[in-house]
């Protein structure tokens, strides 16, 4: 059986030793066939070799790991996105969709993400120009989403999204447009990254887009009036916080 091959991109001499060393030790059925340490060194071999699977850190000296897969385009390996515990790249990569490993990662989570990289599909290219947007631009807000359903994945518009609606561990979103998509994420999972962008998670079950409120109806327990014409419960501890947000609105 012929061994997986990897290549492995890290600017910090440490790190890659370390990276490489333990894919040696931990994983001896995968074959290190080239290393590098910047977009240069790392674009050049690339051109040369067809790993089955690339460790590529995001932040280098002299560039991005994005920089690397759009100077070698026809590259097909895998990819595992190795990245620093910073705040900005982890919710990056929840707007992405894409899977990660952080340093320092324990050799059970780098073992996982060899695992899933065996099997994964290749990230889209919207899902990777999601992730180095807000890699790149941290201080913006994100515009896109990725959603994973159980077929595809399909990159959406923030501003499209009316509301999400819980239904035990998956998320139905509601778009614009009139379509719904099933996602196989909890709402709170949705409700954590989206709330700097205008949303608000009025109830268990409800996350809604302020920007499609209508209004609040205080009546009947109280519910909210959306533009697309649906009626949603808010929660009684959650009135206050809706009307204060929709004096700000």
């Amino acid at each position: 059986m012929s061994k997986i091959t990897s290549f492995v991109v890290d600017d910090i001499p440490e790190a890659l030793e370390m990276l490489c060393n333990d894919i040696e030790r931990y994983h001896p059925s995968i074959e290190i066939i080239g290393r590098a340490a910047s977009v240069v060194e790392a674009s050049k071999l690339l051109q040369k070799q067809q790993p089955d699977i690339l460790f590529l850190d995001i932040m280098l000296g002299d560039g991005t790991g994005f920089d690397i897969l759009e100077i070698v385009p026809n590259l097909n390996a895998k990819i595992i996105f190795v990245t620093a515990s910073d705040e900005y790249a982890i919710k990056a990569f929840k707007f992405a969709a894409i899977d990660y490993i952080l340093k320092p990662y324990a050799i059970e989570e780098l073992s996982t993400a060899i695992e899933k990289a065996k099997n994964q599909i290749q990230p889209k290219k919207d899902q990777l120009k999601v992730l180095k947007q807000l890699v790149t631009e941290p201080n913006n807000k994100p515009e896109r989403l990725s959603l994973h359903t159980s077929e595809k994945i399909i990159v959406v518009d923030i501003k499209d999204i009316i509301r999400c609606k819980a239904d035990n561990n998956y998320t139905t979103f509601y778009l614009k447009d009139t379509s719904k998509i099933l996602v196989s994420k909890t709402l709170k999972y949705y409700a954590d990254i989206l709330k700097e962008i205008n949303f608000l998670r009025v109830h268990q079950s409800h996350l809604v887009n302020k920007n499609y409120i209508k209004e609040f109806i205080k009546s009947d327990g109280g519910y909210l009036l959306l533009n697309d014409s649906s009626n949603i419960p808010v929660s009684s501890r959650k009135k206050s916080e809706i009307i204060e947000a929709l004096k700000n609105k």
